[in-house]
């Protein structure tokens, strides 16, 4: 990991994102199920940021030796069994040139990964540096005019929209993760943007050319 990325704190951004989680929860009059050791969204691999990376390995090195090393190996082992199947990704684990349904294979394939992070009773040893999926996750979806439960342990989920505000404020996290990314190219070079969730924990395994 390259130094000159530090110039771009992206933590702004993230806080941002606790923000919209907060409101967006009390609006929904505080009947989302989410709670402390529910863990049902923290098992499959999915795509993250460049800087939700950053974030990661920033978390890690405030963790204790032991925790960090335990998270690393774990990562490590997930990114091999990837890797081993998708061979390709040993060279190009940046995601920004792979076809939308090759990744969405991937994920699928690999469903059943647990995060690196999760720890055996739920929670999350990195939460305050989690990425902004993670801090986004757990309020309901509206597709198509029908909102449906963000997981599936969300059956009861009253069925409230959000706010034309807050579905603003969501769009605007969204621009705001995009300017931060287009700020860290000039100052880092990046082969790419994206990267799947387990290596964002192996610092010797980024985006950089």
């Amino acid at each position: 990991m390259r130094t000159t990325a530090s110039s771009v704190h992206p933590l702004p951004l993230f806080e941002q994102a606790e923000d919209w989680f907060r409101r967006a929860r009390a609006s929904l009059l505080s009947a989302i199920p989410c709670k402390r050791g529910c863990c049902v969204c923290c098992t499959g691999i999915f795509p993250i940021t460049y800087l939700d990376a950053l974030e990661l390995r920033r978390g890690l090195e405030e963790l204790p030796s032991a925790v960090k090393n335990a998270i690393v190996t774990r990562a490590r082992g997930q990114v091999a069994a990837m890797e081993e199947v998708y061979p390709t990704l040993k060279s190009k684990p940046a995601l920004d040139d792979w076809a939308d349904h090759i990744i969405d294979e991937i994920v699928e394939r690999f469903a059943h990964l647990p995060c690196p992070a999760l720890a055996s009773d739920g929670t999350c040893d990195i939460y305050a540096y989690r990425p902004i999926t993670c801090r986004t996750m757990g309020i309901p979806i509206e597709s198509n005019g029908v909102v449906h439960g963000a997981c599936a342990v969300q059956t009861t989920v009253p069925i409230i929209r959000l706010s034309p505000t807050l579905r603003a404020d969501a769009d605007h996290i969204v621009e705001h993760e995009a300017l931060s990314l287009s700020i860290l190219r000039r100052v880092q070079p990046l082969t790419g943007e994206e990267c799947l969730l387990p290596y964002g924990f192996v610092p010797n395994r980024d985006l950089t050319p």
